[in-house]
């Protein structure tokens, strides 16, 4: 039995190299998947995926890894993501959902959920870092894939711009915080915050940071967010709330309440908002 003829991708061979190998190999549909927010300690994770089409029409003008990217970059190439794009879906973790079902579980459901979502069924799967079981498809994981597959930087900037846009509101539903500047990273700014007004809904006890300011670091992390007695009643009340927040503040949150958020194919994007920017956030370099 013969053996097909092993397949080289080149390291200089671009951005778009591996995947016009693998559609030599005869996979035309190549989704990519990533996430956003994920070192985050307030917000939701987003995670994106995307199948970009063959040849030059799949071929986006300065796409890159979306930490490398300025905002206005970003801003520019998801919406030619969302024009081009065979199929991409966006999938919203609220930060109570990491709390209760851990961090890598979360990332893990909403990459696969996103790529269940697109319209295009995909042939075979590239995401950044580590693999995502439970798919019917062949799939690659690729370290730092956002700077390695076209398909994967496309769904990074899909998810970094949409959780941008996420933190951008919050900033003025929760202000103080600097959630618009900082996108809820660890950053000293935040901490500052964080230590002067206490957390609030929207962060994530299970990180220690914020369990510490809360008072609830000594507990299992899924067991620190405080559970609320209501919908119109705050998440945080009786003698904690001088360090939570105001109890007559109603439960609400980015997306619809109760689980994970889909955003599927063909969703007309929101008007782009001034976003401020780290790279070191997420792991970039300066």
């Amino acid at each position: 039995m013969l053996t097909p003829p092993r397949t080289v991708v080149r390291r200089d061979g671009g951005l778009y190299a591996l995947e016009r190998a693998l559609q030599r190999r005869g996979f035309r549909h190549v989704a990519g998947a990533d996430e956003a927010g994920r070192g985050a300690c307030a917000g939701p994770l987003v995670a994106a995926a995307a199948v970009l089409p063959e040849g030059r029409r799949g071929e986006i003008e300065g796409l890159a890894d979306s930490k490398l990217l300025t905002p206005a970059s970003r801003e520019r190439i998801h919406d030619e993501v969302v024009a081009r794009a065979l199929a991409y879906a966006v999938v919203v973790i609220p930060a109570d959902e990491v709390d209760a079902r851990g961090l890598h579980v979360c990332n893990l459901a909403a990459m696969r959920r996103a790529l269940a979502s697109l319209t295009t069924r995909p042939e075979y799967v590239l995401t950044d870092g580590f693999g995502v079981d439970g798919l019917d498809v062949p799939g690659l994981a690729v370290w730092k894939g956002d700077r390695v597959a076209a398909c994967v930087a496309a769904a990074s900037v899909l998810a970094k711009v949409t959780r941008d846009r996420i933190m951008v509101e919050l900033d003025e539903r929760y202000p103080g915080y600097g959630f618009g500047e900082h996108k809820g990273y660890i950053t000293p700014e935040h901490t500052a915050a964080l230590r002067e007004l206490g957390p609030c809904r929207e962060h994530r006890f299970s990180y220690v940071n914020v369990a510490t300011v809360s008072g609830r670091v000594g507990r299992p992390p899924r067991s620190r967010r405080p559970a609320s007695r209501g919908p119109e009643e705050a998440l945080f009340g009786g003698p904690e709330e001088a360090l939570f927040g105001r109890p007559d503040e109603p439960m609400e949150r980015a997306g619809a309440p109760g689980g994970t958020v889909g955003v599927a194919l063909g969703e007309q994007p929101r008007p782009p908002a001034p976003v401020g920017e780290d790279v070191v956030m997420e792991g970039g370099e300066r």
